[in-house]
């Protein structure tokens, strides 16, 4: 495996990182990550802090990123559900890795 040369703009691990390193995505997919299927309101009870446009903001740029998918039904009143994309579905033992050394090391990192 060849360097990474990490200033450079093109660099996978600089621009796949900053697709889901902001702590609202990183919460969303976790939270996706424990349901197959969670509505947007459910979404907004599970992250209490979140804001409403930041919610929709942050469901749109992981769409984008294909980590989640967003199901609308022609349904009265509309219903739409999230859920993980098989990418999205990947990067969860990631993740869990990364839950795991944060539980750890959370008191040396933030003294």
């Amino acid at each position: 495996m060849r360097e990474l040369n990490l200033h450079y703009p093109s660099c996978p691990i600089r621009n796949v990182l900053s697709r889901f390193s902001d702590k609202w995505s990183l919460l969303i997919l976790l939270k996706l990550r424990s349901k197959e299927k969670m509505r947007y309101k459910e979404l907004l009870n599970a992250i209490p802090d979140i804001s409403q446009k930041m919610l929709s903001t942050t469901l749109k740029h992981l769409e984008n990123d294909h980590l989640i998918t967003r199901e609308a039904y022609a349904e009265i009143p509309p219903r739409v559900e999230y859920s993980l994309t098989e990418t999205g579905k990947e990067l969860m033992p990631v993740l869990q890795m990364m839950i795991e050394w944060a539980q750890v090391n959370f008191e040396v990192v933030t003294k």
